[in-house]
């Protein structure tokens, strides 16, 4: 049976009475609870990049954005209070006349804002936060040096990505001629749109991009585009307006959601502040939270480069991160809403199954055994792997755990940690599994002390996580990469099995338009999986894709430094770090991936897919894997 809009109601296997419905019953247990309804979303990763983020303001480490250029900031200063848990964190920075109001109504549309003249004013999630062009480019154009050097920097990260071929891009002006006043930038503005013109008959891209197959069939359509906003440029500048027949024309062109974002990467990531504006309307004009998949994803991708365009992207993200994380939804709606995910696709449960097949099939014989977890949040996963432990032949073990997870702020940092402990105790109860907790709550994974873990002798060790090790900072931001860290951490455990699932994604780069088009690929899968299989008017699809999955594109958008904490791998570069760290990978079990096959074929949508490489469990939407499992143990 296919899973679609029309048979949405019928496509949901969680709730027979088979291994696969322990998570749904487990997460019923939680909502049952009398405070679940007023208990605040506990987001680990939000208050991670927001704690970061007030950390370096009150050292004064702010770095700007290795391809943004800085503020110039006016002698008076500004103080912003942020409240966290217990604590009031005051921040005094100079933002001189900007002003960054947190309304109760952020990231609500508003699209009055679209009819505002070009500035920094966001339609959608920053529409009270005052940016206008006004105010930023006299600050940004008359500042020679600096927007020379931020330019030259630019211009060089774009550079290598462009295989050999005539420039695309040319300087604001030569080192010889620099223009001391407003009319001669005014000139040279002048001059800068008359070569545009004259160079729209050589066809070239206004991209900056590496050549990409996934990419030829868009890049070859940014020529109307290009011509589009140097139209708009002209008009506005008092210009020949092009003649009506041409503007009719194109208002019946399709307008091509795709190619507008990746321009709009390009004019961001070169500070271009007009033209971004600019491309940013025409993005609003024609997308919508409630619209088809394309103009929901354009829709939250605008938000990340409008976020992006605030100026500094390591400050913003603090902020961003400060306003989305507002407790403006509750754990039931979240948990109300992840049940609809779980529901009409194979990811998350194939990759349940996976590890704890491979757990269950390690610790046959264990009197004990000893799950430690790197990332273990509301502990979704174990109910299932409880249950199987229940029916093992003997009697299940006793089942010791380790919950790893990020603090939370506050005098109780593993409070979030030991609740989802009480709730794996109560359904250990249910099932008469013996079961011991153990919380820890750790900033730095890689750093937790062998003798924190409580590893006991004669109990079987198994590590897993699942798609958590990519928020672990990688050396892209610090040559000691706390990433291979963790890695040589679980090593020195040396477990008797090391389940791992990932995000198979290659949006990790340090450079933002390479980083960019990746992630844009990424979630343009997973936003047309969404469109596919749950109806476009139902609530809990709108929540998911606002808050998780717009979330996870706009910290990669908007962020940087130790603020950018979504940096996902493919399945061949961490098996790479894995042999480095001194793992081998197990053969994958015929039998488990027999039966995901067989759930696949019976329950979901023909355009899922399973498959396997290099005893990868591989996992994907219309040919794109987007999350891969594997089980090691030490080499």
């Amino acid at each position: 049976m296919e899973a679609n809009a029309g048979s949405f109601a019928r496509t949901d296997p969680w709730l027979e009475d088979n291994e696969f419905s322990e998570t749904a019953k487990f997460i019923n247990q939680i909502l049952m609870e009398d405070n679940v309804d007023q208990s605040p979303f506990y987001d680990p990763l939000s208050l991670q990049v927001t704690e970061n983020s007030f950390y370096q303001a009150l050292n004064g480490n702010l770095p700007d954005s290795p391809n943004q250029h800085p503020l110039v900031h006016s002698p008076g200063g500004e103080t912003t209070t942020a409240t966290t848990s217990n604590h009031n964190i005051v921040l005094q920075q100079n933002f001189g006349q900007l002003k960054l109001p947190f309304p109760d109504s952020a990231f609500q549309s508003n699209p009055q804002a679209l009819s505002q003249p070009p500035s920094i004013t966001v339609s959608d999630g920053f529409s009270n936060w005052d940016f206008s062009t006004a105010e930023l480019m006299p600050q940004n154009l008359f500042n020679v040096s600096d927007y020379d050097s931020q330019f030259r920097r630019g211009l060089e990260e774009a550079s290598i990505f462009l295989p050999p071929q005539p420039n695309l891009v040319t300087a604001p002006y030569s080192n010889r001629e620099q223009p001391h006043n407003a009319h001669a930038v005014k000139g040279r503005k002048n001059h800068e749109r008359q070569e545009e013109e004259e160079g729209r008959s050589n066809k070239q891209s206004a991209l900056s991009l590496a050549d990409e197959t996934d990419l030829s069939d868009a890049f070859d359509r940014t020529e109307l585009l290009r011509e589009e906003i140097v139209c708009i440029c002209n008009e506005q500048s008092g210009g020949k307006a092009p003649p009506k027949k041409q503007v009719r024309k194109r208002e019946k062109e399709t307008v091509d959601l795709m190619n507008l974002l990746l321009l709009c990467a390009q004019s961001v990531n070169h500070n271009d502040i007009r033209t971004s504006n600019e491309l940013l309307k025409k993005i609003r004009q024609h997308s919508s939270p409630i619209g088809n998949a394309s103009q929901r994803l354009a829709h939250y991708f605008a938000n990340g480069l409008e976020a992006r365009l605030l100026g500094d992207a390591t400050s913003a993200a603090g902020r961003l991160f400060l306003v989305m994380n507002s407790n403006r939804y509750t754990t039931a709606e979240f948990l109300q809403a992840y049940q609809v995910f779980l529901s009409v696709t194979p990811f998350i449960k194939f990759t349940y199954f996976f590890a704890n097949k491979m757990i269950m099939e390690a610790a046959a014989k264990a009197e004990t055994l000893h799950v430690i977890e790197f990332g273990i949040l509301y502990g979704f996963q174990w109910p299932m792997l409880i249950k199987l432990l229940s029916n093992r032949e003997g009697g299940p073990p006793k089942l010791r755990f380790t919950g790893i997870e990020f603090p939370q702020p506050g005098f109780r940092p593993t409070q979030k940690i030991e609740e989802t402990g009480r709730h794996l105790a109560n359904y250990c109860k249910r099932y008469n599994v013996p079961f011991e907790f153990n919380a820890i709550a750790s900033k730095n994974w890689g750093t937790i002390q062998l003798e924190a873990l409580k590893i006991e002798k004669n109990e079987l060790v198994a590590v897993n996580s699942s798609r958590r090790l990519e928020n672990v900072l990688d050396e892209t931001y610090d040559v000691n990469s706390p990433r291979n860290a963790v890695l040589h951490l679980i090593r020195m455990i040396n477990p008797d099995i090391f389940t791992h699932s990932i995000s198979n994604a290659s949006y990790s780069s340090p450079f933002f338009t390479s980083r960019f088009k990746e992630v844009l690929l990424h979630f343009s899968a997973i936003y047309d999986v969404c469109d596919t299989v749950i109806p476009r008017e139902n609530e809990w699809r709108m929540m998911i894709e606002r808050e998780l999955f717009a979330r996870e594109a706009m910290n990669v958008i908007a962020c940087e430094g130790s603020q950018r904490i979504e940096m996902p791998e493919t399945y061949k570069k961490w098996h790479i770090r894995h042999t480095r760290a001194g793992f081998k990978q197990l053969p994958l079990n015929e039998e488990i991936m027999a039966k995901c096959r067989s759930e696949l074929r019976e329950w979901y949508h023909r355009d899922f897919f399973l498959d396997e490489d290099s005893n990868w469990m591989l996992q994907g939407w219309k040919g794109r894997v987007l999350h891969a499992s594997t089980c090691l143990v030490p080499a």
